[in-house]
């Protein structure tokens, strides 16, 4: 075969000259064919004049292809024998006009971005009526549409011979009409992907039709919207970008919809020329005040003669309803200006990342062209919940997590957990291995809680709290430490970093309380005086501090944390919901002598000294952390540190005695390093009795022949008048 041009036609001008030109077109849907209106090729593409035998040995003819495909579509006809005549630019084709292969009108070759060379033959059939791509290059060249497929699929009387036929079942029709027109070169099965409706899984048919639309440009509308989108906080920040992205390329809004349910859009228009009758401002507040009396299906029963009268028979009653996008659009308008407990603009609007298509910009719409500003403060976008291996929710899959299942098995509390701990700006993972871990989570908090209310027991508030100026300074610390837990959680909340409200919950109550702060106090509880000082400024700071945690957990735990309230000792708001995250207690925003540095290290050495009576622990040199005594081998600030909690640092370490020693005496003391930077610890067994009390092994241990199984400190704990030893600085 040959592929040169030919540039002297003089020994060919007979043939060509007695010769048809055809533009050959590729489609996969046959029924669109009776609605063609053009032939699409692209402009900076080049296109080739090609004499070919097409008919079988019929006759040659010339036929007009992308010159990229030439080789590619004869091989595909079977056309061996083929010659290129010449070759022109796309854009030099425009307006030229074309026979319709059966239909008695001439088309135009119009040029179009969307042609590519990936399948077909560089020229695009296309029906404005039946595709998006066709429509918008046909708006460019004043091509309507010719509504030949009625509402139900079925070609109209337009149609001509296609009249009364379905659209699915026309193809074959379609293609024997080409073929009594001489005007088919090739036909084949081929197996392609198609957009089909996901619910009843059949193909859809793209039909044009006359709609309603709000003009984004007419009146400046897009413009601003895109200004009134600057003045709104969006969370997560790319939320602006993204809703900017969808108005500067949003088309005019098409708010009219062809369903037998919804809001009507209730107009009348003249049955000739389908203009809008002049008094329909005023038709409008007539029907929107029998709708008001009878309901919407006033406007679906109402008859035009009733509003009309003899105009009747020239205006027809519009069946179209709005797009329910409009409907729930104007909610701002609705409700937050039709209620005096309400207040406009929002504070925030709260939905899925697929409503900046959707809601968030139907609002701002609606707002902008009716109160000229957005309808919200701000804008919160959350992602969708997926399974474990990324893939979305869906009941064709079967991997539905259904919250109904959640809550029945864990609790109400567990799902609303689940939600706040996750980073809902991305996708949000959920399972029930997840859920396992969420309610492992939730019973880390609720025990704290209950340690706290348990160890209230028999505290009678207001008369029992103690100052914040006479607590022991660990309890005054942890107060303070609850208090900067709360300005976080505050700060969390303002900011909705829901899962940063878990971490730092969650850390509190595993760390701060369960691994440091309950364990230590424990002795205290059990073994003080029941009334004494050092008893009831430990209660002073669990009052204070499971007040303030059940706030905080409210809007997340919302029926643990009213279950929490309700079991605190003294007078309060009969719920949690009626109090607020201010809880007066301003005397503890000061450290003590001993500040918040020291217990920050201390709770670093805690865990580190930990180990060392875990390990003593496993060879056997100790039964109980009780039975130890521990050297801290350390210097500089660290050892001053340490020094200044005296005999106390053996009830913070919960062993029987602990000595801070410079590092110098170490030498053979067997003294393990450790993961605070300077510390090494050596651990010994303990040489004295254990009180049968507080289970201290101390020097004391029946110092006093009334009770030998007692150390001087229970003694004094116990004793009748009512002395106490101190127990903590």
């Amino acid at each position: 075969s040959s592929m040169s041009d030919v540039s002297d036609k003089s020994d060919m001008s007979d043939v060509l000259d007695k010769l048809d030109v055809s533009v050959v077109i590729w489609t996969t849907t046959p029924w669109t064919l009776p609605a063609n209106q053009a032939v699409c090729v692209h402009g900076e593409l080049d296109y080739a004049l090609v004499l070919a035998d097409l008919r079988d040995g019929s006759r040659p003819e010339l036929v007009l292809l992308a010159a990229a495909m030439v080789e590619d579509v004869m091989t595909r006809y079977g056309v061996k024998d083929y010659q290129v005549i010449g070759k022109t630019k796309g854009a030099d084709l425009e307006n030229t006009q074309l026979q319709h292969p059966f239909a008695p009108r001439q088309v135009p070759l119009i040029l179009g971005d969307h042609v590519t060379l990936e399948a077909g033959t560089g020229a695009v059939h296309s029906a404005p009526d039946h595709g998006m791509e066709d429509f918008e290059a046909g708006r460019r060249y004043g091509l309507g549409t010719l509504n030949l497929v009625d509402e139900n699929g079925v070609f109209a009387e337009a149609a001509g011979e296609f009249a009364g036929a379905h659209v699915y079942k026309v193809d074959e029709q379609v293609i024997e009409v080409l073929q009594r027109e001489g005007a088919l070169v090739r036909q084949a099965r081929i197996t392609h992907s198609y957009p089909h409706c996901w619910r009843t899984k059949t193909p859809l048919i793209y039909r044009a039709t006359p709609q309603w639309f709000i003009s984004m440009s007419e009146k400046g509308l897009q413009a601003e919207c895109l200004k009134a989108v600057k003045g709104v906080q969006w969370i997560p920040d790319w939320g602006q970008a993204r809703i900017e992205l969808m108005l500067q390329s949003s088309p005019d809004w098409c708010v009219s919809r062809q369903r037998t349910w919804g809001s009507p859009l209730p107009v009348f228009v003249h049955r000739k020329t389908q203009e809008l009758h002049p008094r329909t401002l005023e038709l409008m507040e007539q029907v929107a005040e029998r709708i008001e009396r009878e309901g919407i299906e006033a406007w679906f029963k109402m008859e035009a003669h009733e509003l009309l009268g003899k105009e009747a028979a020239d205006y027809e009653k519009v069946s179209d309803t709005l797009d329910v996008w409009f409907d729930s659009g104007v909610t701002h308008h609705t409700v937050m200006k039709r209620r005096p407990e309400l207040s406009y603009p929002a504070d925030l609007y709260l939905e899925g990342s697929d409503q900046h298509r959707g809601w968030f910009q139907s609002s701002l719409k609606t707002a902008v062209a009716v109160s000229g500003e957005a309808p919200y403060r701000q804008v919160l976008t959350h992602g969708f919940y997926v399974d474990s291996e990324g893939r979305k929710m869906s009941k064709s899959l079967g991997n539905t997590v259904a919250p109904q299942r959640i809550y029945e098995k864990f609790g109400a509390d567990i799902l609303r957990l689940w939600v706040a701990s996750t980073d809902y700006r991305g996708e949000m993972v959920a399972s029930e291995e997840i859920f396992g871990q969420v309610a492992d989570a939730y019973r880390r908090i609720r025990n704290t809680a209950r340690f706290l209310l348990a160890n209230l027991n028999g505290f009678n508030a207001p008369d029992d709290l103690l100052p914040a100026s006479s607590m022991v300074a660990l309890d005054h610390w942890a107060v303070r430490r609850c208090q900067r837990l709360q300005r976080e959680i505050v700060q969390h909340y303002d900011d909705y970093q829901f899962h940063g409200v878990y971490q730092k919950l969650h850390n509190f109550c595993v760390t701060d309380m369960g691994g440091f702060y309950l364990d230590i106090i424990k002795d205290r509880q059990y073994t003080a005086s029941a009334d004494g000082a050092a008893r009831r400024s430990a209660q002073t700071a669990m009052y204070h501090i499971i007040e303030m945690i059940s706030r905080l957990m409210a809007p997340i735990l919302s029926f643990t944390a009213d279950e929490i309230w309700a079991h605190i000792p003294g007078a309060r708001a009969d719920s949690v919901f009626l109090t607020d995250f201010d809880t007066g207690l301003e005397p503890y925003a000061e450290p003590t002598l001993l500040n918040d540095e020291l217990w920050e290290r201390l709770i670093a050495v805690r865990p580190a000294v930990n180990k060392e009576l875990e390990q003593s622990r496993r060879d056997k040199l100790i039964g109980s952390a009780l039975q130890a005594e521990v050297r801290l081998y350390c210097d500089g600030k660290l050892a001053e540190q340490l020094r200044l909690l005296g005999d106390e640092l053996r009830f913070l370490l919960i062993v029987s005695s602990a000595e801070v020693l410079p590092s110098a005496e170490l030498k053979n003391a067997g003294a393990s390093a450790t993961e605070v930077d300077g510390l090494k610890v050596a651990v010994a067994v303990s040489p004295h009795n254990r009180c049968e009390r507080c289970w201290h092994h101390r020097e004391d241990v029946g110092a006093d022949k009334r009770f030998a199984d007692l150390c001087r400190r229970c003694i004094t704990n116990i004793s009748v008048d009512g002395g106490e030893e101190r127990c903590y600085a």
